[in-house]
């Protein structure tokens, strides 16, 4: 099973079991990983924005018009920023690196 590392706020890092063909953020979610997801990965917020390692960015494809379109309401924003619940895992994305931004815009609160 591919794994995938997220870099939490406080810079730890979290190494998980990432079931390919699931997004980033269900696999934030079940891992309890602090990745909001306020629309339910329905591409209309950006509160699963998460920031890609460098050397990860360019395997993933390019976003959609509407993920660059919700990315521009993501506080925090980088070169490699995506959302979450576009990012979907497979075996070629194994060793994934996503880091959490230290600013979010929480829609629940």
């Amino acid at each position: 099973m591919p794994k995938l590392v997220f870099v939490e706020k406080d810079g730890n890092h979290k190494e998980v079991e990432a079931p390919a063909g699931l997004s980033v953020m269900e696999i934030a979610h079940r891992f309890d990983v602090d990745i909001e997801g306020a629309c339910e990965g329905s591409l209309a917020c950006a509160t699963c924005h998460v920031i890609v390692d460098e050397g990860w960015y360019d395997k993933l494809g390019e976003p959609s018009e509407d993920e660059e379109d919700m990315l521009d309401l993501a506080f925090g924003l980088k070169p490699t920023s995506r959302l979450g619940c576009q990012i979907i895992m497979s075996d070629e994305l194994d060793g994934l690196v996503v880091a959490l931004p230290r600013e979010v815009n929480n829609m629940l609160g």
